[in-house]
């Protein structure tokens, strides 16, 4: 007896979803760039580079292999910074079509891609930095404040690190500090172990003159939070407060003023 279309159906289906499986992996595997591949990329690269300039790789996930062949012009600052406002020209180096976010929103001076790496360089006017807050020195009423180069939201930054005790808000204020048109800060939670086991959120608010002028909520997957606020230029005090309802949040920041 000869089995009926609808029950051998399941089998086949099986099978031709087996075969796209195969095809897709192979499909995948040759749209990966190999080394000959990263290699002429970074050749390029190097023809050109200059001190200072900025180079970043995207996807994310292709970090390591980018820094395998470039690593030696990636130097620690540039790899903890807080953003690439600072830089006057970027190197990005990307595959299947992909940016970093350091240069969302910019026009390439220069593109070409080799063996499905795409070279990109992108230059504009670098921000003008009045104060790094990463260079002065704090006081705090709390929790001591230390410099750190932590890990938040999987990256490193170089930061400000406090851990607040439960309800009990840390203020950690910056005397004197040179004021320019605009505060820009990032903030976040640091430690993946502490983010896994416990997920309560952290805070972070800016006081200029005894007022709150930004202020950003750290959750556990938020990663690098940015925030920004008008300033008047000037001299002023500038505090950071840091709160969490939960223990060990590992509250870590970074600000500048700008011109």
């Amino acid at each position: 007896m000869s089995r009926k279309p609808l029950a051998v159906a399941p089998a086949v289906l099986l099978v031709v979803v087996a075969l796209w499986e195969v095809v897709a992996t192979r499909r995948a595997a040759s749209a990966v760039p190999d080394d000959a591949a990263w290699d002429a990329a970074s050749q390029l690269v190097r023809a050109s580079y200059q001190p200072g300039d900025l180079v970043v790789f995207a996807p994310d996930w292709i970090d390591p292999v980018g820094r395998l062949h470039l690593g030696d012009l990636i130097s620690i600052d540039a790899a903890a910074r807080m953003d690439a406002a600072r830089y006057a020209r970027i190197w990005e180096l990307s595959i299947r079509g992909a940016h970093a976010p350091d240069v969302a929103g910019l026009a390439p001076a220069s593109e070409q891609t080799i063996e499905g790496v795409t070279v990109r360089r992108f230059e504009r006017t670098p921000a003008i930095v009045v104060t790094d807050f990463l260079a002065q020195t704090p006081q705090s009423d709390g929790a001591r404040p230390a410099l750190e180069l932590a890990e938040v939201g999987f990256a490193p930054h170089r930061c400000v690190q406090v851990t607040p005790v439960p309800g009990k808000p840390t203020r950690v204020t910056f005397h004197g500090v040179q004021l320019g048109t605009t505060l820009v800060g990032y903030a976040g939670l640091a430690d993946v172990f502490t983010r896994r086991d416990i997920r309560a959120p952290g805070r972070l608010a800016v006081e200029l003159a005894g007022r709150t002028i930004a202020s950003a909520e750290l959750g556990v997957d938020d990663g690098w939070v940015r925030f920004e606020a008008p300033t008047t230029p000037g001299t002023s005090d500038v505090t950071f407060v840091a709160s969490a309802d939960a223990p060990q949040r590992q509250i870590c920041f970074a600000a500048e003023a700008r011109k």
